[in-house]
């Protein structure tokens, strides 16, 4: 299936995907699948099915989840990844259907996006692997925040920081990094000194939009 009516993108965190789909959704009077917009979905699954989504939903010590090894989190992660898929196509099949131009953050693998979608419905926003991982804090947003305060009551904080940020590193390596680069799909690289409408300009040019 191609999704004709709706504009995908994804990339690296701390790349400004989230301002950008909500940016979109505005100018174009569209719908905006921010990230993580499969949430809502997430209470009625069954983790036999879904054990990577369920395992924060059904997580009992949440230190469990901040002492993994960056080889745990990075599975973890990819497995997420494939779950979401599934949930993000199944939700994305209905909201396309109310005829308005629908803005994705997304997770879903290049290979996937290949097959439902087209080069013009795709954009690659990506940032240099060490700020995806040292401003990964710096944002407000409640999930970060709470598991930040974990970490700081931690036995060892300054330990439990550094563990962390090693699961980060493993996600946000050079090598997750240039398979987005050469993916095929055009790519938008950060910039600090570019304003938001110069990059709303750039992401419209990419999905012809103009």
């Amino acid at each position: 299936m191609k999704f004709e009516n709706v504009y995908f993108i994804n990339g690296t965190a701390y790349a400004g995907k989230s301002t950008m789909v909500k940016a979109l959704a505005n100018k174009y009077d569209g719908i905006a699948c921010e990230e993580n917009y499969h949430d809502s979905l997430i209470a009625n699954l069954n983790s036999d099915d879904f054990p990577c989504l369920t395992y924060t939903r059904d997580l009992v010590n949440w230190s469990d989840f901040i002492r993994r090894t960056p080889d745990e989190y990075e599975s973890w992660f990819n497995g997420c990844t494939r779950e979401c898929t599934i949930l993000e196509l199944e939700i994305l099949e209905e909201v396309s259907k109310q005829g308005k131009k629908v803005f994705v953050d997304t997770n879903i693998p290049i290979e996937v996006l290949w097959n439902i979608s087209d080069t013009n419905h795709v954009l690659i926003m990506l940032v240099d692997p060490d700020i995806s991982v040292d401003r990964f804090f710096d944002r407000p947003d409640r999930e970060k925040q709470f598991l930040y305060q974990l970490l700081l009551k931690e036995e060892n904080p300054d330990k439990a920081l550094n563990n962390f940020k090693e699961c980060l590193k493993k996600l946000n390596s050079k090598e997750n990094y240039n398979k987005f680069l050469n993916s095929g799909f055009h790519v938008i690289l950060r910039d600090e000194s570019r304003t938001i409408e110069e990059s709303l300009l750039l992401a419209e040019e990419v999905f012809r939009l103009r």
